[in-house]
C-alpha cells in the first residue's frame, strides 16, 4: 500500500511539472498583448481585468521588453508600476 501511495505521489508531481513547463513554454511574447494597459499606463485609470491577465501572461517577457529601448519607457514609467501593483504583479529582476 505504501508503494502504491509513493507511486501516486510521484505521478500527482511529475504530472504537475509537465503542465507548468507546457505553461511557460505556452507564452508568445507580444507587447500587443498587453494593449489593454496602455491606456490605464498613460492616464492612471485602474487597469481592467482583460490588461491583468495578459500582464501575468506576459510576465516571463518582461526581461526582454525591458532591453527593448522602444518598449522599456512603458515598462519603467510610474504607470506601468502602478498597473502592475493593482494587477498583483510585479516585475522580475533581469540580468543585464
Amino acid at each position: 500500500m505504501k508503494k502504491l501511495l509513493a507511486v501516486i505521489a510521484l505521478q500527482l508531481l511529475l504530472a504537475e511539472l509537465v503542465v507548468g513547463v507546457t505553461q511557460s513554454v505556452a507564452v508568445t511574447c507580444e507587447p500587443t498583448q498587453l494593449m489593454s494597459c496602455l491606456k490605464p499606463i498613460l492616464n492612471g485609470t485602474p487597469p481592467p481585468s482583460k490588461c491583468c491577465r495578459k500582464l501575468k501572461e506576459q510576465k516571463p517577457c518582461m526581461c526582454r521588453y525591458l532591453k527593448d529601448p522602444s518598449l522599456a519607457k512603458y515598462v519603467k514609467s510610474p504607470g506601468a508600476k502602478k498597473v502592475a501593483k493593482a494587477c498583483h504583479v510585479t516585475v522580475p529582476k533581469c540580468k543585464s
